[in-house]
């Protein structure tokens, strides 16, 4: 029984060698090749004198070398950080310097954009570039290694490290300032890869189109339950909805994981008859599935099982929506997957009594281990469980979501909103600190301030107000939309940019008031800002 991130390649080549595990464009690669593959990588992580612990990020596309990067790194005792290949280089400085990042794994097209920006990064001592040619480059004090060199290495001894050892670190934006590097260990990954095989009633005969980012927990998790039962990982980085139906249809995809803005443009498209044929199940999680949406979606794929599903990365996937309660509870994020327990208490840590509101806390296997170098946000999060088993000598930790929720008579719940300012767009969790920074710094604007508003496709739309300075009060909303396009990955450009003349409204504290600005600006364009986006 697999208990290390890698082992789940590694038993599955043993037992289903030729069996295919990834698939990436025309390229296919069994589960006997990927472990070799893996088994070179670590092998050189090992030759270049990193130990167990060391974090080794790795920035790039969905790929076969990535997915090799990251197991490769598991195989080595070394922590992965899959870093999302939609951020800009301020962000991926950030991640690199605030994990102390000794190897970055890259593509060479994205090594050039980091050019400017290595030098913030002080622990960066080694460069593995996906490519095999080296590019004209010099770094000082960066070794750069191509991925070609990789098999020139004779086997290594890598070190002992057990289930509770770090195996990743996935970062993803809080309410406030720089994003947070969730801490998980092996076992929380195995064990969530249990967890949703087990209710997805995943086998070897499936075949699963991943489309999300490898640094989503959502994402991983494509790859981890494939691998542990022995399917196949069909890799897509998709630039046209259409495309993806084409590939569906051309690789007789059996599953399809998404978030709710993408099912929103995939209903409006034509998918062949033949999908659902093959087309087993589909996942929804991220953010609430509308009612259309999900309508159309069974009128698409009438012998299709839809699940809906509940998570966060601090404690991966805490609920699941069986189909056959889809009729009747469609608005619900269902209960615990196995192996979880799901409170909803107040904020006292007592109970909420069915249908009353409260924060929904995770108890299990799965909640991860913290937060890197954040022991303060960490103890916000990760608390005391409410339900302490008074039997145990010591504590048992918690994470407690900051998501509302409420419970039914039956036990299924049903969420209600956050009780922090996050915003949740297109399936991210966005931070409204790091988009006014992003203001700040271009010295365009005096002030400025950035929150949600609900919007039926996208979750949140990003709402910015801002006090131009004296010398750029003439910009207009297209300029700085413009700018920030620049600088910031799509999801994090605000849908709407309202310009003021006066100073935003304070609160009693003298601090932007926040909420009664969003409050108000919901208030005039209508829970519905769909028909408003530009």
């Amino acid at each position: 029984m697999a208990t290390l991130v890698h082992h789940l390649v590694e038993e599955t080549a043993q037992h289903k060698p030729y069996h295919i595990a990834l698939k990436y464009r025309e390229t296919t690669i069994s589960y006997k090749q990927l472990h070799t593959e893996i088994l070179f990588f670590a092998n050189k992580v090992v030759d270049l004198s990193l130990i167990a612990g060391d974090r080794i990020g790795i920035y790039a596309e969905k790929r076969v070398e990535t997915v090799v990067a990251m197991l490769g790194t598991s195989k080595a005792g070394c922590v992965f950080v899959p870093i999302n290949p939609l951020l800009k280089p301020d962000q991926v400085a950030f991640i690199l310097d605030n994990c102390s990042i000794s190897l970055l794994v890259t593509t060479l097209d994205r090594l050039s954009t980091l050019l400017n920006i290595l030098h913030q990064c002080k622990d960066l001592k080694h460069i593995i570039v996906m490519a095999d040619v080296s590019p004209e480059i010099k770094f000082q004090g960066i070794k750069l290694t191509l991925w070609s060199e990789l098999k020139n290495v004779t086997f290594k001894k890598y070190p002992k490290i057990i289930d509770q050892d770090i195996a990743a670190i996935l970062y993803t934006s809080g309410s406030t300032g720089k994003p947070k590097g969730v801490i998980l260990s092996h076992r929380n990954i195995v064990a969530g890869a249990i967890s949703v095989s087990e209710y997805l009633e995943l086998n070897e005969s499936d075949r699963l189109l991943a489309v999300l980012p490898l640094s989503f927990d959502y994402g991983m998790n494509q790859l981890t339950t494939m691998f542990l039962v022995g399917g196949c990982v069909v890799l897509m980085n998709h630039l046209f909805p259409k495309d993806i139906i084409t590939l569906l249809d051309k690789e007789k995809i059996t599953g399809l994981a998404g978030v709710p803005p993408l099912w929103i443009q995939l209903v409006q498209l034509q998918w062949q008859d033949s999908i659902t044929e093959h087309l087993r199940f589909i996942t929804n999680s991220g953010g609430h599935m509308p009612k259309e949406t999900l309508a159309s979606l069974r009128n698409l794929l009438p012998r299709t099982k839809p699940y809906l599903m509940y998570g966060l990365t601090e404690a991966f996937r805490s609920t699941y929506l069986p189909p056959s309660e889809i009729e009747t509870r469609q608005d619900s994020m269902g209960k615990a997957i196995p192996n979880a327990e799901i409170l909803v208490v107040r904020p006292d840590g007592t109970p909420c009594r069915p249908e009353e509101p409260g924060e929904l806390v995770h108890r299990g296997v799965h909640v991860a281990l913290g937060y890197w170098n954040n022991p303060e946000k960490t103890a916000e999060r990760f608390k005391p469980c409410p339900m302490q088993n008074k039997c145990l000598p010591i504590t048992e930790l918690a994470v407690w979501s900051g998501d509302i929720v409420k419970k039914d008579k039956d036990g299924y719940l049903y969420y209600v909103g956050r009780n922090d300012e996050t915003i949740k767009t297109s399936g991210y969790r966005v931070s409204p600190s790091e988009i006014e920074e992003m203001f700040y710094s271009s010295k365009l604007v005096v002030e400025v301030v950035a929150f949600g508003v609900p919007h039926s496709t996208l979750g949140h739309a990003i709402y910015v107000i801002v006090k131009l300075t004296e010398n750029n009060s003439n910009l207009s909303e297209t300029t700085l939309k413009l700018e920030c396009q620049k600088r910031l990955p799509a999801y994090m450009v605000p849908h709407f940019i309202e310009i003021t003349k006066d100073n935003l409204l304070r609160n009693s504290n003298g601090k932007i008031d926040r909420k009664t600005l969003s409050t108000s600006r919901k208030n005039q364009i209508g829970d519905d800002s769909a028909g408003a986006l530009k």
